[in-house]
């Protein structure tokens, strides 16, 4: 199990510094939220400014751009980093999707599906130097592309894509068309288990291919302190944000796997009357117990893997690291998971 982390920074001034101290901490990957900012723009930095991390979003919301749109930029960050950019993308819901981004609503698998084979596409046609682009299908067709407007060939054609997913559909997808999936930072081991490897194996099996292949990751719920209080403070304002997703109904399934799907209906209620802190307080202690893992820089890297071991390959806590805040103790934590 690799450890990752987020992008810390929201300020693209900063992200050099950021990416510079992470590969110096020892984290396998940096992966950059679309969240207030653009998801593309700091990995070109990273990728500029590190040798070795890994960079991705997590995730780019795919709709409301054009798939060539999405593959010029993966193409560029592809050779920037030498192979270094993972493209992540992410459906979004239909309220953000209609009312913050002004776009279409279609049905998202079967068009993430078009979207991710319109990819590839055009990966292959740039591969090739231009060679003739024809793509046709019921919401993305793609049939033109002249010299002018070919990339330069590179030596990192093969752009992995992951995709985020939290119900069945969607997961298979990952398992049949992407490199990785993922998995939503509101997960349990028991739905990881029971709900998620086995959609993945199906998409695996359809497209005729190894878990080995493929790669589960999370920005997981990880609470780390230097002691209880720091851990319970924190604990709190985790709590607050699993409230706000267990409100969304398409995480839904994360509670119904541990028969608390009533809860759902409450918090959503509660989200649309904009009671965001009374919330929290649908959160029960059993319930973060079953969210989150938590504990101390020197045993949290023991709890960690003996919760998600076999079930993720990498992981981010989802407070990440921040440079110049414990970094003795992030070093060492990164080296206890990649080396």
């Amino acid at each position: 199990m690799k450890l990752d982390t987020g992008l810390s920074t929201r300020n693209l001034r900063d992200v050099p510094a950021a990416a510079r101290a992470a590969e110096t901490a020892g984290f396998d990957a940096i992966w950059i939220p679309e969240a207030g900012n653009d998801g593309f723009l700091p990995a070109a930095l990273i990728a500029e400014h590190t040798k070795r991390i890994k960079m991705g979003t997590s995730v780019a919301i795919a709709f409301p751009r054009s798939p060539m749109i999405t593959a010029a930029t993966a193409w560029d960050l592809a050779g920037l980093s030498e192979g270094r950019f993972i493209l992540g993308l992410g459906t979004q819901v239909k309220g953000h999707i209609e009312r913050r981004y002004s776009t279409k609503w279609e049905a998202p698998v079967p068009r993430l599906r078009e979207y991710l084979q319109s990819l590839r596409t055009i990966f292959k046609c740039w591969s090739e130097g231009g060679a003739k682009l024809s793509f046709q299908g019921k919401y993305y067709n793609f049939s033109l592309m002249t010299p002018f407007f070919t990339p330069a060939r590179h030596n990192f054609p093969n752009v992995p894509i992951h995709i985020a997913g939290v119900n069945e559909h969607i997961i298979r997808l990952a398992g049949e068309l992407c490199e990785g999936l993922h998995a939503h930072p509101f997960n349990s081991p028991k739905y990881l288990r029971e709900y998620v490897l086995p959609n993945v194996e199906k998409g695996l099996n359809k497209a005729g291919r190894s878990r080995k292949d493929f790669e589960i990751q999370s920005t997981a719920f990880v609470i780390v302190g230097r002691n209880q209080d720091e851990i319970k403070k924190t604990r709190e304002a985790v709590r607050q944000q699993i409230s706000f997703y267990a409100s969304t109904r398409t995480y839904k399934i994360v509670l119904d796997t541990h028969g608390w799907g009533d809860v759902a209906q409450r918090l959503n209620e509660k989200a649309a009357k904009g009671e965001w802190v009374a919330m929290a307080k649908e959160i029960t202690d059993e319930m973060l117990d079953v969210y989150t893992v938590a504990g101390t820089f020197d045993d949290i890297a023991d709890k960690v893997r003996e919760r998600y071991d076999g079930l993720l390959d990498r992981v981010a806590f989802y407070i990440p690291y921040r440079a110049g805040t414990d970094d003795a103790e992030w070093a060492k934590l990164a080296k206890r998971f990649n080396g």
